[in-house]
């Protein structure tokens, strides 16, 4: 039986880290986009990462996740998206929310957008995020609650 979808997800669930927090070959795992899953550790490529960052890691401070969170909250409200949960953590960002637009550029926008608001408070810093994210389609009421569950209580 095949699943019916709609051309538009429910929402997405947008999740970012900060520059050098989680590198390739990291004992945690680490994903590589040319391999499908989550890689194994690898120390040599971990420390061939860390040698080639530019900055040191971001732990972002408590002030500047409060910053971060009513920036997501801010430019939600200004493009009309229906924010469902955020989460600011000292290492990363969880989003859950419903766009008019695909989510590698919602996650283009916020991450612009805090960047910004961290310049202008705490300047100085070329690099607050990794390169990219993960950004998954949430098509479904059951994984939208879930997904929201996940980022409001269990982080």
């Amino acid at each position: 039986m095949q699943v019916e979808r709609s051309e538009i997800p429910l929402a997405y669930h947008i999740t970012w880290t900060t520059y050098g927090t989680w590198l390739p070959g990291d004992d945690r795992g680490w994903v590589d986009r040319s391999v499908d899953g989550v890689q194994r550790p690898d120390i040599g490529r971990n420390c061939l990462a860390r040698n080639l960052m530019t900055e040191e890691p971001v732990a972002l401070t408590p002030e500047q996740r409060d910053v971060l969170r009513r920036t997501i909250v801010d430019h939600c409200a200004l493009r009309q998206w229906k924010l469902h949960s955020v989460n600011v953590r000292s290492s990363h960002v969880h989003v859950v929310l419903t766009a008019d637009r695909p989510p590698d550029d919602v996650m283009n926008q916020l991450k612009s957008w805090c960047s910004r608001r961290l310049n202008e408070r705490w300047p100085g810093r070329k690099k607050w995020w990794a390169y990219h994210g993960s950004t998954k389609w949430i098509w479904d009421t059951s994984y939208l609650d879930e997904a929201v569950d996940y980022v409001s209580n269990r982080q």
